[in-house]
């Protein structure tokens, strides 16, 4: 067929809109990537009909589908499709904005081409059931009810201005405007050292002949300025005629200055009534320059006191603070503040400034909800708080200076988090790299070899020859990693050697044996070489109950997998680990949150992961001993309130490796719909930041402080790995927009690469440049045992990647864990598998199962 890429990318585009339109013909009411699809297919079709113009097109894509035929969202977050097809005079864009515009839209035209049956209008709701009110949207902004000002403790001055020139004249927020144009006249001597007093990023256009008044203001910082077009190079502090009464020196320059502007053709016109005052937030009348909420919002993202919703689910951020300036934002892009001279500083050496600025990024993180610029450098966070040019912006980090060597992440309106830290991983197949990777998980901590029966039951690497050879399998992949080894022995020997050859932890599995014995042991081993141990305790009770493993524990640190039971572990009571201060629990994510369908999905996931035979009584009887709604809905209740510390996958192994972040986030919201806010974190109605701070650190920070990897990566702070993933609002916890690893870009939504822009449908999450080979040893960690490094094990392997030791795994208790350190005493019933607080007449710890989720249906196509 000689197909080019580009046309198997529209091939898949027609696969997924033909899938639409069967969908839309059944009657189903369709999510945003569904209608893009129909819409986007149909658009390349009618291009292939070769009858209609570009233009026709664009309005042709408009009345396709109606409100009636699509999620009740959809409308108010479809803002524009994209296409590029062959027409009869090549190749051209096709734009259509606001693709749903009506309420009924044109069903044939939606499904021309299928020759599918034409649906009764019945199967849709009426138009008055669709409308999503602004506060129910996914991803809605609410504004607080002030006005912000700007620009404010700046001497400001009133100038007269006016186009000499034939063609228009576009002055930006940030450009000296002393230094403009020269066909423009003003008083060019009044104006040294000021700007226009007008939002950050925006601009004043003058048309040819005109004249108007213009608001400058002092530029801030140390008033130097430089680029341009050269009229004043240096510091201005001081070189206003008032300020430069009885200084000669100061005179004499002014006078060099105005000869200078007039002998080079600048438009230079005195005006020494111009009104001039200071303005603060006292000042009235036309000098105070503010601006609305909503106006702020739209240009640079949310501010202090504005609430964000979180994707579709019923949690509710408000920003806490803003380490940016307002006035002095930095903004990239034409005619905006990121320029020369500008929002940029000149002449600084790229040792000097940061590799990567994200701009006006909301941060959501345990440390904090709030809003700053972050910037990168070596691939590490060097500086969040207010970034840009020092020279004329007051409040510059100093690792935050951009200068040329600077590239810029807009995070205007998106939400920046860590990187997803996956603490329980069997390394079954490397595509799960990939699947991790497009959903915000840069980390991944566990065991295996591939797809054998061990690896496919349990989180182990087995041997130093395995260890090294997974260390040099992931060398060249965009991920961090770390193997533990298997922990069930009630020798040492193979223990060490294993941890010697790299292995940065442990794990003990009841299919190896999780006995006393080896429990002591491998922990002894734990102890030695200051690595973890995770544990799969034994569901059989063989050796005996819970007690004995916890007395085996001895008081020593140690990670329990899956502790609610269903993943694994003593039935029915392994939960009540929950309350010990040396245990750190977490749930693998089937069971996160509990709803209708979680119980009977999980016989058959439990026979398959641990090679169970269905003819053999005892197998059943010990898979149906893990699968209890007793516990599954307690395992709910203690996840609010901080008593199980972290989420994970146990992928293909009874877990989805793709789902640690939306499932904690469907678990929050669950809770938070049925429980109301979390008023011991301090939240309320409309604002979840104590809940949400709980969460995103069951992923993020948690599991890197329990591994002894939280001194390199686990949280949005300065000095530790720039592994950062960046949300729209409305796709918060399902979809990332870029996925960056030590601040390269390693995912990312993109559209056709032959695109004449990169938005072209279809649009999905791709690798980016960062995400091969040599790029991700560059930007990837390999975390092993300190023993490993210090005897030469790992520099013998030559691996590429950068290789760190874990650390202080052994020293940690639960009281380390942020926001997830609750040890309440629980009691379990081995009768009825009710789990109660403070003994059997204590509260029983249940919720019901949920029938819907957050971050399901409206965002996925299967």
């Amino acid at each position: 067929m000689h197909i080019l890429p580009r046309e198997q990318e529209k091939i898949f585009l027609h696969q997924a809109g033909f899938l639409a339109q069967k969908r839309l013909a059944r009657g189903l009411l369709l999510n945003r990537s569904e209608a893009i699809a129909l819409i986007a297919s149909q658009l390349q079709e009618r291009i292939r009909d070769g009858y209609h113009s570009v233009a026709e097109l664009m309005r042709h894509g408009k009345a396709l589908l109606g409100r009636r035929h699509v999620l009740p969202s959809v409308p108010s977050l479809l803002h524009e499709i994209q296409v590029e097809g062959t027409f009869h005079d090549g190749v051209f864009l096709v734009t259509v904005h606001d693709p749903i515009c009506t309420d009924d839209g044109n069903l044939n035209a939606a499904l021309y081409g299928s020759f599918l049956p034409i649906p009764s209008e019945d199967k849709f709701p009426s138009a008055e059931t669709c409308v999503c009110a602004r506060e129910a949207l996914p991803g809605a902004i609410i504004a607080r009810k002030e006005r912000i000002q700007i620009n404010t403790g700046r001497h400001c001055i009133k100038l007269k201005v006016t186009n000499n020139g034939s063609r228009p004249i576009q002055v930006g927020s940030h450009y000296p405007f002393l230094e403009t144009n020269a066909a423009l006249e003003f008083d060019r001597i009044k104006a040294i050292g000021k700007r226009l007093d007008i939002p950050a990023g925006t601009a004043v256009r003058f048309e040819p002949g005109d004249c108007k008044y213009v608001i400058l203001c002092d530029v801030a910082g140390r008033k130097v300025i430089t680029g341009c077009n050269g009229l004043v190079t240096g510091c201005v502090d001081g070189l206003t005629p008032h300020s430069c009464e009885g200084n000669p020196a100061a005179l004499f320059k002014l006078d060099e200055i105005k000869n200078d502007i007039i002998q080079r053709g600048f438009g230079y016109c005195p005006e020494p009534g111009a009104l001039e005052v200071y303005v603060d937030a006292e000042t009235i009348g036309e000098m105070r320059k503010d601006v609305s909420r909503e106006e702020y919002i739209s240009m640079f993202g949310p501010t202090t006191g504005d609430r964000i919703r979180l994707g579709d689910t019923t949690l509710w951020i408000e920003i806490e603070h803003d380490k940016t300036v307002y006035g002095d934002e930095v903004k990239f892009g034409g005619g905006k503040s990121i320029r020369d001279g500008m929002g940029q500083a000149s002449n600084l050496s790229s040792r000097d400034t940061p590799d990567t600025i994200i701009t006006n990024a909301i941060i959501v993180d345990w440390s904090g909800i709030y809003k700053a610029d972050i910037g990168i450098k070596d691939g590490k966070i060097c500086g969040i708080g207010k970034a840009g040019n020092p020279d004329i912006m007051d409040c510059v980090d100093p690792a935050l200076v951009i200068g040329s060597s600077t590239e810029v992440i807009a995070g205007e309106k998106l939400i920046v988090t860590a990187g997803a830290i996956d603490a329980h991983v069997h390394y079954i197949c490397p595509q799960q790299v990939f699947e991790a990777l497009a959903v915000g998980t840069t980390t991944m901590i566990g065991g295996g070899t591939g797809p054998s029966a061990g690896t496919n039951a349990t989180t182990c690497t087995p041997s130093p020859f395995h260890i090294r050879s997974m260390l040099a399998a992931t060398d060249g992949l965009p991920m961090n990693f770390a193997f533990t080894g298997k922990g069930n022995d009630s020798g040492p020997t193979a223990l060490e050697e294993v941890v010697v050859a790299g292995a940065a932890g442990l794990k003990l599995h009841e299919d190896w044996g999780s006995t006393p014995t080896a429990i002591s042991n491998c922990l002894d081993v734990g102890d030695k070489y200051d690595v973890q141990v995770n544990i799969h305790t034994d569901t059989l009770n063989e050796s005996g109950f819970v007690d004995s493993t916890i007395n085996a524990f001895g008081g020593r640190t140690i990670h329990t997998y899956h502790t609610e039971g269903a993943g694994g572990g003593h039935a029915p009571d392994i939960i009540v680990v929950c309350g010990l201060d040396n245990v750190i629990p977490s749930s693998t994510n089937p069971t996160r949150p509990f709803t209708s369908n979680t119980m009977d999905e999980h016989l058959d996931m439990l026979m398959v992961c641990h090679h169970l035979d269905r003819s053999i009584p005892e197998d059943l009887c010990f898979a149906d001993s893990r699968i209890r709604a007793e516990t599954m809905a307690a395992e709910d209740v203690l996840h609010d309130a901080g008593a199980i510390s972290i989420i994970s996958s146990d992928s293909q192994a009874m877990g989805r490796v793709g789902e640690v972040v939306s499932r904690t986030w469907r678990t929050a919201s669950k809770l938070r719909e049925f429980n109301g806010p979390l008023a011991e974190l301090h939240d309320s109605e409309g604002k979840d930041n104590g809940r949400v701070k709980r969460y995103v650190a069951k992923y993020t920070i948690n599991p890197a402080i329990a591994h002894g990897i939280s001194h390199v990566i686990g949280s949005v702070e300065v000095g530790k790995l720039a592994d950062l993933v960046i949300w729209k609002p409305e796709n918060f916890g399902a979809k990332p927009e870029l996925v960056l690893k030590s601040g390269t870009i390693v995912y990312a939504q993109m559209g056709d690469a032959n695109g004449s822009i990169p938005t072209v449908q279809p649009s999905y999450s791709k690798p980016m440049w960062g995400a091969f080979p040599m790029a991700a040893a560059l930007n990837s960690v390999a975390f092993v045992s300190q023993i490993s490094l210090s005897c030469g094990a790992i520099a013998s392997y030559g691996l590429s990647k950068r290789c760190e030791a874990v650390v202080n795994c052994r020293n940690i208790t639960k009281k380390d864990m942020k926001w997830n350190d609750a040890t309440p005493t629980l009691h379990v019933d081995p009768e009825n598998y009710e789990v109660r607080l403070n003994g059997p007449e204590g509260p029983l710890l249940d919720i019901g199962p949920a029938s819907t989720v957050a971050l399901a249906r409206q965002y996925n196509f299967f």
